[in-house]
């Protein structure tokens, strides 16, 4: 007798276990949400680093302080990102959500471009003395794991100077993407790669149009003062009025520099970690230059320039225009000689 309670045992212990596991199981389904107390459709967003990053370098005196972004998405689970339709290796039910808020994420997005950027992100007691506030709203934030996956993102951000509380610029920044990840993609860490991607293109956008801004109407906070862009998929809902000795810039052509020459302050363009000089000269000289359609100056010209390929449009009245690519390299100079034919 003995010996039959020792065989049974075990086994009414395992169905035991296996019983509370299912109830468990059934008890995580909402709605058509899968295994919502299950990790396999869940994103690990706090495993995201920066690759290629040496870290912030602090370049300019302009202080910022970014209040967490708004969801504003109208759905019921804040870290709900999307449906799941496609077979995955390691993504399962058919709602795809991420281990934090989506507003966390995003908001986290931004500070890390602003610092990026060169900012000064104050946190903690410190952001009591920040020059501006940062603050937003997520409008759209969703990605779909299909045959082929979409992103769809749209984020308002709002600039405030802390001082007087007027709001100095504010604007809407629109992504949509899509992409066929074939074989190799749609775990769960190359779909968290894709989504940061895609945050870093619209934080990107929000950073350097607040940059372009700022430079053109508070230059003592910046090293230089270069022209007002246009950046595609940024639509600017306020923008700061601009100084007297700016000159005002049309939101849809390039905007020509007021001078060519180095700024009253004494600053000089030069290659440094995180740019590249780059050099025009042109035979005969006082062409316009332009550098990725927006206007710098007249050569010869030395502007800073961001690490990567640009295009160079040289233009001349009575001369033929001269359009060039050209690579710009971190820490370095790169000097182009034109000779422009009538």
């Amino acid at each position: 007798m003995n010996s039959l309670l020792r065989r049974i045992a075990p086994l009414v212990l395992l169905a035991a276990v296996s019983g509370c596991s299912t109830v468990k199981d059934a008890t995580n389904k909402v709605g058509n949400w899968v295994g919502l107390g299950s990790s396999n459709n869940t994103l690990d967003s706090k495993s995201f680093k920066k690759s290629g990053d040496a870290g912030p370098a602090v370049k300019y005196a302009a202080t910022l302080r970014v209040l967490n972004y708004v969801d504003q998405r109208g759905v019921h689970d804040p870290r709900y990102l999307g449906k799941i339709t496609a077979q995955s290796a390691s993504l399962s039910g058919n709602a795809l959500r991420t281990d934090q808020d989506v507003s966390v994420i995003a908001t986290n997005a931004i500070k890390r471009q602003f610092d990026t950027a060169g900012f000064q992100v104050l946190e903690g007691t410190s952001a009591n003395n920040a020059l501006f506030e940062v603050s937003g709203v997520i409008k759209d934030l969703t990605l779909n794991v299909m045959n082929r996956d979409n992103v769809s993102i749209a984020i308002e951000t709002t600039l405030k100077e802390v001082s007087t509380g007027k709001v100095v610029w504010s604007g809407l920044v629109t992504e949509t993407n899509e992409r066929f990840a074939g074989v190799s993609g749609d775990d769960k860490k190359d779909v968290m790669n894709y989504l940061n991607r895609e945050l870093k293109v619209v934080s990107t956008k929000t950073v350097e149009a607040i940059s372009e801004s700022l430079m053109a109407t508070r230059p003592e906070l910046f090293n230089l003062t270069p022209g007002t862009k246009p950046i595609p998929g940024v639509t600017v809902l306020v923008a700061p009025q601009v100084s007297k000795t700016v000159q005002p810039s049309a939101p849809a052509v390039p905007v020509e520099a007021p001078v060519t020459e180095a700024p009253a302050s004494g600053y000089h363009p030069h290659a440094s970690d995180t740019a590249g000089l780059l050099i025009v000269n042109t035979t005969p000289s006082r062409a316009r230059v332009y550098l990725d359609d927006v206007y710098y100056g007249m050569t010869p010209l030395r502007v800073e320039a961001d690490p990567g390929v640009h295009t160079i449009s040289v233009k001349l009245a009575g001369y033929k225009m001269v359009t060039e690519k050209v690579s710009v390299r971190r820490g370095d100079s790169t000097e182009l000689d034109l000779n422009l034919e009538r």
